[in-house]
């Protein structure tokens, strides 16, 4: 039986992922012609067309489809032995941070990748407020964090946009005739800065009625029913509601969540593991942010 060439099916997952095969070619570093001979001679292996013209486009026939899924997944499989091998021999410790509100949503799959590219590396979790991890990363406390503030002094790549909601108790009555009552933490907060900023923009008069000093006792003063607060979309639970436009509230800005490492980071260990990272999860954008 056959076997498959990874290569020529790096090509076609290219082609899929660009749309094109000229994008493919210069993705791939090869010229048009080599990436159309590619295709070629991986239609010659399957015994069945890959493409079919549309209009002056080709796109996958169900057969080329079905062969990309299988792509796609046994180049995850070589992409990560290798990445593996090639870090599995990495040792010592990584002091990884991040925020309450996505640390068991985010950071999970973050720690998975990296237990299982290097089983010999210690892992030292530290979950806390996004503004005082990024003060960690800067002095050296913390090798990488997870952050929903941007900083242009730190190297960093976009794991996720997440929409951010206005919050209450499930059996919160909202009152639009009073200030609106928010719930605050304490010292410096993006979702503070947002629903000020959005709600002064609507014209709708708000009071800064609790401060909580954690995530913690902000869900504390929530699930009492003392007011509203806009967090990002992961803290909503069972116990708790959204209010939307339909209850008189601006419509708030998503909030992009980030990897963070130090610029020009010395540590080969971070390095090598902040690099497989976004290999591995596919991480939207770069860097130097």
């Amino acid at each position: 039986m056959d076997t498959l060439d990874l290569e020529l099916l790096r090509a076609l997952v290219a082609i899929d992922e660009q749309d094109s095969f000229a994008a493919a070619a210069v993705r791939l570093s090869k010229t048009q012609s080599a990436v159309t001979q590619q295709m070629q001679r991986l239609e010659d292996q399957i015994g069945r067309p890959l493409f079919e013209k549309h209009g002056r486009h080709k796109r996958l026939t169900p057969h080329g489809q079905k062969l990309l899924e299988y792509a796609r997944h046994l180049l995850t499989i070589n992409d990560e032995a290798l990445r593996s091998l090639q870090q599995g021999h990495l040792e010592g410790v990584l002091r990884i941070g991040a925020p309450h509100d996505v640390a068991d949503t985010m950071l999970p799959p973050l720690l998975a990748q990296v237990a299982r590219a290097s089983p010999l590396l210690q892992l030292d979790i530290q979950v806390g407020r996004s503004p005082f991890l990024m003060e960690s990363l800067k002095r050296g406390e913390i090798d990488m964090t997870i952050s929903n503030r941007h900083d242009a002094t730190l190297e960093g790549v976009v794991l996720r946009t997440s929409p951010t909601v206005w919050l209450c108790s499930a059996n919160y009555v909202h009152d639009r005739v009073k200030p609106l009552p928010l719930i605050l933490v304490e010292g410096p907060s993006v979702f503070h800065k947002m629903a000020r900023e959005a709600l002064d923009a609507a014209g709708i008069r708000w009071t800064a009625s609790y401060t909580a000093s954690s995530l913690i006792g902000i869900k504390a003063a929530l699930r009492a029913g003392l007011g509203v607060t806009a967090r990002g979309v992961e803290l909503v639970g069972a116990d708790l509601r959204v209010l939307g436009e339909n209850d008189g509230l601006p419509r708030l800005p998503d909030l992009a969540y980030h990897l963070f490492i130090r610029k020009n980071v010395i540590s080969p260990r971070t390095r090598k593991v902040f690099d497989m990272l976004k290999a591995n999860l596919g991480l939207i954008g770069s860097a130097a942010l």
